[in-house]
């Protein structure tokens, strides 16, 4: 008896390896199943958009990334990360795999590139096409040589921009926005215009990157009550406070970048004190005392024309008006800029953050998101949530942050 059952082993232990592997190759079967039903139901999702977009393969961007190699990486967004990479044509491009860890899914992947795949414009960021290959979410973009205009201006970069380029930039990023508000099929609010948002091409063109957080949005709404996106010190006070969207929050936000552009000043400066001087009050202060060429950035050593440098600084004021019905429509910016129309007349606004409305007043924001604003009979109770930004194609530490942020901003000599 003891021999027959010795000798049973290797056929139970068959029977039993049998079933492990048939399981195993089921699982796998079936695994394989369902990341192929996510594939087809990611493009069944893009073809029902009416997406002329390229879908390229995971092959392609491998080797266009050089498997994806560190040595690429460009940044690292709230997304996920961001590689340079070469197609086998020679075309650069910057890949943006997003994390399977974000918040961002399925659907909001779709929705974005629903948003921008269709938008064609000198000043926008071209969408080049996606991937939805194993598991993977990921959007590819044409390679901006020159990175961001917030490096340009406030970082480490050998680039100098003298006045011809700075005028071609804040009028391009003027047009980009209005083709966004008026020239799209669709009406689409940037909702995060800041100089870490615009790229420079070889020939320092500018465009607008992240069309992450845009939101289509119809005729008769114009307040948005789902979560706001925006960087403190660009965000119109009526959008910062209560929700309220329109194309006039990006006008603002265009309003202080322009000032940006003509001062070479950033708007956020964290230096260990409560208070804030904005860029614009500073600007506004020398204007109402007769000192408005002392605006222009002194790296320009005078060499500007002084009449674009005043239209400049007067669009930047009359955009970051606190009343959106005082504010510019962008096609109204261009022409301003231009000289095509004249500009009104500069009323004394401090704006959102000015006096009672300063900075450290604006941001008493706990780890839950609330926000309390000093001044304001009610609390705002919106979460604040940051955004793929043109930082997170090409890394650059802007002075500037994200309202979920618990940091102090202070003022300091601009």
């Amino acid at each position: 008896m003891k021999t027959e059952l010795h000798t049973n082993y290797p056929l139970i232990f068959g029977v039993v390896g049998s079933l492990i592997a048939v399981t195993l190759l089921a699982l796998g079967l079936y695994t394989q199943k369902i990341c192929r039903r996510d594939k087809y139901t990611r493009e069944r999702d893009l073809r029902a958009q009416g997406l002329q977009t390229v879908c390229f393969t995971w092959r392609q961007l491998e080797a266009a990334t050089n498997n994806f190699d560190q040595a690429n990486k460009l940044g690292e967004g709230g997304f996920g990360s961001v590689f340079r990479g070469e197609l086998s044509d020679g075309t650069i491009i910057a890949v943006k795999q997003l994390s399977s860890k974000s918040c961002q899914g399925n659907r909001e992947f779709v929705n974005e590139i629903g948003m921008i795949s269709g938008l064609n414009h000198p000043n926008l960021v071209k969408l080049y096409g996606c991937c939805v290959e194993k598991n993977q979410l990921m959007l590819v973009y044409e390679y901006m040589e020159n990175n961001s205009l917030a490096l340009a201006l406030f970082g480490k970069s050998s680039l100098k921009l003298q006045w011809e380029v700075r005028q071609n930039i804040c009028v391009g990023i003027a047009r980009g926005l209005e083709f966004l508000h008026e020239g799209s099929m669709i009406r689409m609010v940037h909702r995060d215009i800041k100089t870490s948002n615009v790229l420079l091409d070889a020939d320092l063109n500018a465009k607008i990157s992240d069309f992450g957080l845009a939101r289509l949005h119809e005729e008769e709404h114009t307040h948005i009550s789902t979560k706001i996106a925006g960087t403190v010190g660009y965000m119109a006070p009526e959008y910062a406070l209560w929700g309220h969207l329109t194309e006039k929050a990006d006008v603002f936000s265009f309003g202080v970048v322009a000032m940006e552009i003509v001062s070479g000043k950033s708007n956020m400066k964290r230096k260990g004190s409560d208070d804030h001087v904005s860029l614009i009050n500073w600007a506004l202060t020398l204007h109402q005392r007769g000192y408005i060429m002392e605006i222009v950035d002194p790296v320009l050593q005078g060499d500007f024309n002084s009449k674009e440098a005043v239209r400049m600084i007067k669009v930047a004021f009359v955009c970051t008006n606190s009343s959106p019905s005082l504010r510019p429509t962008m096609s109204e910016a261009v022409k301003m800029l231009e000289g095509e129309i004249n500009i009104r007349e500069v009323m004394s606004d401090p704006g959102l953050y000015g006096h009672n409305w300063s900075i450290s007043n604006l941001i008493n924001i706990d780890t839950h998101g609330s926000s309390s604003v000093s001044g304001v009979a009610h609390q705002t109770a919106t979460t604040m949530q940051s955004s793929v930004s043109g930082s997170d194609l090409y890394p650059f530490c802007n002075e500037s942050m994200i309202l979920n942020s618990t940091a102090e901003f202070s003022s300091s000599p601009i």
